[in-house]
């Protein structure tokens, strides 16, 4: 599996078009980089590495801010260009990683590993939560930018509704080395960020 590569240079190229789309301000190829980074500090607590990495190439290919199903369009998406290249129980599982960026609750797999890696995955997708508080404003901005068309009354009930799902969790991280490296910062980023969007424009 070490050597394995589901993902070749032509799809990545054909996903990277997907990814530097005008209106993606944060949903770029940025965070697929910065994800694909993080895939590779922590690979060697990866049970398949080369899944995860499918998992962040695929997992905003499809993204319209004004859609629902944003999510479900992307695994379908990565279940028809890899169909051919694994067998079905490995893609099942990178599609259900892929749907649990709707919700970031972990899927119900039945396998610990598998559960491990999700865990794992779907904290870097998090993790620009706990960044420096400069990199969490920038981000901040972009996610605004994405959602322009909303008018601000209503982007600061949304987007205060969010961050505050994320508050009120136990921890907004699922894996322990997630926690110990961005818990703390993040809750200190999401606090200040609903504050703001609580005071009077």
């Amino acid at each position: 599996m070490e050597n394995e590569r589901l993902l070749d240079n032509a799809l990545k190229r054909e996903l990277s078009a997907l990814y530097e789309g005008e209106d993606r301000h944060y949903h770029n190829l940025a965070h697929i980089e910065a994800m694909l980074a993080l895939a590779g500090q922590y690979r060697e607590l990866l049970g398949d590495p080369e899944a995860v990495e499918a998992a962040i190439w695929f997992h905003d290919a499809v993204y319209d801010s004004r859609a629902k199903d944003n999510e479900a369009q992307s695994a379908a998406l990565a279940e028809k260009k890899l169909a051919d290249r694994l067998d079905a129980e490995r893609l099942g599982r990178i599609s259900a990683m892929i749907l649990a960026t709707a919700t970031h609750q972990l899927p119900d797999f039945e396998d610990t590993v598998a559960v491990r890696d999700a865990a794992l995955f779907l904290d870097m997708d998090l993790s620009i939560l706990g960044a420096a508080p400069d990199a969490f404003d920038a981000y901040e901005r972009a996610i605004r930018a994405e959602y322009q068309w909303v008018e601000e009354p209503m982007w600061r009930a949304g987007r205060g509704a969010v961050l505050n799902s994320f508050l009120t969790r136990p921890h907004i991280f699922h894996s322990e080395e997630f926690r110990r490296r961005f818990e703390r910062q993040a809750r200190l980023n999401l606090t200040r960020s609903l504050q703001a969007l609580q005071k009077p424009a």
